[in-house]
Order: C-alpha cells, then structure tokens, then sequence
C-alpha cells in the first residue's frame, strides 16, 4: 500500500460522479485517501440544501460505504491545530489541519485559491485540482486508473453509459486533461 496520502476537500466529494470516480481510485492503492467526520458533514450538508430530493438517509449510507471502502480514511484529532491556522476562509482550517494531523501530501480540491502554496508549503502539502490529482494518477500508473474507471463505468446500469457518454460526463467534473489522456486508453475503459 502507498504511503502518499490525498485528503480530499468536501467540494470534490460533494458531485456524485467525481465522488464515485475518486472512491473506485483510492481501492487501488495508488495512494490513501482520507477525510474527516466535519468534511462529510459539509458535503452532505450542501447536497441536502441544493438538492431537497435527496434524503439523509441515502446520504449517510453513502458516507458509511465510503467509510468502509476506504479503510482508515477517517482523520480525527486534528481539532486543536485549526486555531494556530491561517487561511483565505477562516472556515476551510479544518480541512488543512486535518491534512497536517495525517501527513498528506496533497489535499484535493477545487478551491485552489482557498488553500494558497504559502500557507500549505510550510506542512509540505500541495493544494492539487481533481485533474491534475487524476493526471498524476494516471502518470503513475495508466493501467491501475483505467481499471478503476473501467469498473466506475461497469457499475453505471440505470441508465450505461458509452466510454463517450462516460468521458463526457468525467469532463463535466472539471476534469478535462485527464479526460484528454483517458481518451488514449478508450478501448480499455
């Protein structure tokens, strides 16, 4: 197993496809993945406010999936830290002080701007893009990360999705370089 590890920000976990997509990742053991108790409460959180149609209850199980497919992915403990942190928005300190509690080498995120290389270079944590995270990934190992995303696309039933139905839903997810890359291993997706 990887000692890299990637905590992921409540932004990339709050879309369902880019969710689904980083959980099929961190199986494959490229690197860990982690989070905290007070990041799934704020994705959940937001999900619950912009779309009413979805329960708590499907949530939560979906956060007990996680949970459990990612083993030890859990940070706790990190509480202390947030008052000793400064950052653009006060409220994103949970999110590097769970970083620095567990080690990790990169927290992903949309919010680049929120996380500056300033602030982070002093724990040797990177703020990284879903894309250029995934683009990373697939550096490393092509093979590995098109299995994950084979098996994402394998899972989708109601309704399938072609590869292309399929990249092009990746792309939606911000994710355009690596859709770009993946569209070199199409016939292994």
């Amino acid at each position: 197993m990887s000692n890299f590890i990637a905590l992921f920000d409540a932004c990339v976990l709050y879309p369902a496809p880019l969710r689904d997509l980083l959980m099929h990742l961190a199986v494959t053991d490229l690197f860990r993945a982690r989070w905290s108790n007070e990041i799934h409460e704020e994705w959940i959180r937001n999900l619950l406010k912009n779309r009413p149609s979805i329960t708590l209850e499907k949530l939560e199980r979906t956060r007990s999936l996680m949970n459990n497919s990612a083993g030890d992915c859990l940070v706790e403990g990190y509480e202390s830290l947030i008052p000793g942190l400064t950052l653009p928005d006060p409220d994103d300190r949970h999110v590097l002080a769970a970083a620095i509690k567990d080690s990790a080498a990169v927290i992903v995120t949309f919010n680049l701007s929120d996380f500056p290389n300033a602030a982070l270079s002093l724990y040797d944590i990177e703020a990284q893009h879903p894309d250029t995270f995934l683009g990373h990934l697939l550096d490393l190992n092509p093979a590995l990360v098109c299995t994950a995303v084979r098996r994402q696309r394998a899972n989708l039933k109601n309704p399938a999705k072609s590869i292309n139905e399929f990249l092009a839903c990746l792309e939606d997810q911000q994710l355009t370089q690596s859709v770009r890359a993946l569209r070199n291993y199409a016939e292994l997706l």
